[in-house]
């Protein structure tokens, strides 16, 4: 449902209209973080979104958009190929990716129109291929590539070691003859992916530097002439805390001096050059605005209960490495509508804590924090990625919080998504 509502003037404003937890996503933010990645990287460059980061249709559409500069997409599942075409992309600029893709799955995206694929071993380009035949179509389809060493080091690392992600770089030219031979498929270039959320601008041109190195070792010794060079991403974005997300004054430079020297002739397009991105391009558009139910004490220590837990803000905590031992609050409202700073902090070590019935439901420990009340409104910053889509949405069966999307301090819409149970 789209609205056209007036100026909301704050958080608690939006609580009052549609509830509490809230997912409130700006448009404008999300915009301005794409062309600030257009900017550091070199001309002509292709941006691909990457939905697992944040598949609301009406955020990809605002990222799709644009005078020449809308982004294309990045899928790993029929969830994914279905959010992006409701935001209206050309399924010819659609990637499909992972290392599990079933036939079904490879048969909707077909069906939809999708021909590009990101293979990543031999069992699934043949079963692409096999697939693509029986639909007396072709795939293009990318060679995933998990390279030899790393150029810089991070916290989640996806290349270098033994992984489901890529064939090994080593085996390729061996292989080589048997990939060329599956039918219904044609390689058309590679795709590597080694890092995320790089430290600090070296670390990812560093990591830059060494996947374009190893795609021109995998071109020498295979023979293949890569037609769209996906080097993967590593942008980094602040998560769940206040933050600024980074501006790369030097990558464009550093990537352009070591494709001229490996590639001559991407400037012209051959090969295309590809990026992709979740976090940095969705990180900071995001917050999440959650309510305080309740404060108690217990044997000296201080428990901040709200109506947003671990099934709201999981980030990834099947992963356990992606939340962090402390979220940071922007802000807090008291329900009257007076507003208040995380810095007015007056007590310390306090707990918060979600309202599901585990003692894992931990938002954050040791956290200074005013004197708050129930029916407070705090807000979470910098939850545009790796928010609700990344929690435990269906455990103990709670209502999906609400996203509301806005542009600037106009709300353009909100929804819910909904559970449904379906029998066979």
């Amino acid at each position: 449902m789209t609205y056209d509502t007036d100026i909301v003037k704050s958080d608690a404003e939006l609580v009052d209209r549609y509830g509490s937890p809230l997912y409130v996503y700006d448009l404008e933010r999300a915009v301005a973080a794409r062309d600030d990645l257009r900017a550091s990287l070199p001309e002509g460059t292709a941006v691909y979104f990457s939905f697992k980061a944040n598949p609301h249709p009406e955020i990809a559409e605002a990222l799709r958009t644009g005078d020449g500069s809308g982004c294309k997409a990045e899928i790993s599942s029929t969830g994914e190929l279905a959010a992006a075409v409701a935001a209206g992309f050309d399924p010819l600029d659609i990637l499909y990716t992972g290392p599990g893709k079933t036939t079904e799955e490879v048969e909707a995206a077909l069906e939809a129109g999708v021909r590009r694929f990101s293979v990543e071993s031999v069992n699934d380009l043949r079963r692409v291929g096999e697939t693509a035949w029986a639909q007396d179509t072709i795939a293009d389809c990318l060679l995933r590539v998990n390279s030899v060493g790393a150029g810089a080091t991070t916290s989640i690392r996806m290349a270098g070691a033994p992984s489901q992600f890529g064939f090994d770089s080593e085996t390729l030219p061996e292989l080589m003859p048997e990939l060329r031979s599956i039918r219904g498929t044609r390689l058309s270039g590679m795709h590597l992916f080694s890092l995320s959320n790089a430290k600090d601008e070296e670390s990812l041109i560093g990591e830059f530097k060494h996947t374009i190195t190893a795609a021109a070792e995998v071109r020498d010794t295979t023979g293949l002439e890569p037609e769209l060079l996906d080097i993967g991403g590593g942008f980094a974005s602040p998560y769940l805390s206040p933050g600024e997300r980074p501006v790369y004054g030097g990558l464009r430079t550093a990537l352009e001096e070591i494709l001229d020297s490996h590639f001559p002739g991407w400037r012209k397009g051959s090969p295309q050059v590809a990026c992709e991105s979740g976090r940095y391009l969705v990180g900071d558009c995001g917050r999440l605005v959650c309510t305080v139910t309740n404060v108690k004490e217990s044997r000296g220590g201080r428990f901040i209960i709200l109506d947003a837990g671990i099934n709201t803000l999981g980030g990834m905590s099947g992963l356990g490495r992606l939340l962090p031992i402390s979220v940071g609050l922007d802000g807090w409202e008291r329900s009257n509508g007076s507003a208040g700073s995380p810095e007015t902090a007056e007590w310390a070590g306090a707990s918060l804590v979600g309202p599901l019935c585990t003692p894992g439901d931990i938002l954050g420990r040791n956290v200074s924090v005013p004197d708050l009340r129930p029916g407070d409104v705090l807000t979470i910053p910098n939850a545009g990625a790796y928010g609700m889509t990344a929690s435990l949405l269906m455990f103990l069966g709670r209502p999906a919080p609400r996203e509301i999307i806005m542009r600037g301090d106009r709300v353009v819409s909100a929804s819910r998504v909904l559970f449904v149970r379906m029998y066979a």
